[in-house]
């Protein structure tokens, strides 16, 4: 079991790139409009079942053609769509994901004028209703709002320790706890960035299975 010093040490390791799981992909994790939407549209790609690495291929694809804002987006056609899903792999997923992204970004264009911002100020910033109006969006599940809050919770202060079940796993595996909660307590009281960045590292250790090369480097063998 690692000690109280070998948890504070992989911490640091993980926590001390400054950047959440959306940021070490090529996402901008900022409070605008833009930078919001896209990280609702990573989220709705990697709840789908499928390959994450195609998911946050798409993703980025749609950054890179230019569809990286609600308006953007709700203005391509859903040829267009399928066809540069299908470009990233997606494949019979394709049609189905282009409906999905084309109705969610026409959905936050006139539910909140393009602005998930709105949507937090008609929540009052209050976190339960925050993810109840984004289950309301089109393509949003319960799992694409924690993979939303994991990002955002670095943003919005109201919204409470979010971890997915790739950083949970992750964390256990680890030896760093089992709950959001654990892993706030060791990033450090108030420390909603740091335990962004944390609980995204977590994640992607998780995805690409990098747990010797973790493990070796930041817990020392006894």
């Amino acid at each position: 079991m690692p000690t109280i010093e070998d948890k504070k040490r992989l911490v640091r390791r993980l926590a001390g790139g400054g950047r959440g799981f959306a940021e070490q992909y090529g996402f901008r994790t900022t409070n605008n409009p833009s930078s919001l939407f896209q990280l609702l549209c990573l989220a709705v790609l990697l709840s789908r079942r499928g390959d994450a690495q195609r998911a946050i291929a798409a993703a980025r694809a749609l950054q890179v053609h230019g569809w990286d804002s609600a308006a953007r987006l709700a203005r391509s056609t859903p040829a267009e769509r399928v066809g540069l899903l299908r470009d990233c792999g997606l494949r019979a997923e394709a049609e189905q994901a282009a409906d999905t992204l084309g109705k969610l970004a026409q959905a936050v264009v006139d539910r909140y004028r393009g602005d998930l911002r709105r949507l937090r100020v008609v929540a009052a910033r209050d976190a339960d209703r925050e993810r109840d109006l984004l289950t309301e969006l089109p393509g949003v599940d319960d799992t694409a709002v924690v993979l939303f809050l994991r990002e955002v919770q670095a943003l919005w202060a109201e919204v409470p320790p979010v971890a997915d079940r790739r950083a949970l796993a992750a964390a256990r595996r680890l030896g760093l706890g089992r709950s959001a909660d654990d892993l706030a307590g060791l990033a450090g009281s108030g420390r909603s960035e740091r335990l962004a960045w944390l609980v995204g590292a977590l994640a992607r250790v998780d995805l690409e299975q990098r747990y010797p090369e973790v493990i070796g480097q930041a817990i020392p063998a006894r």
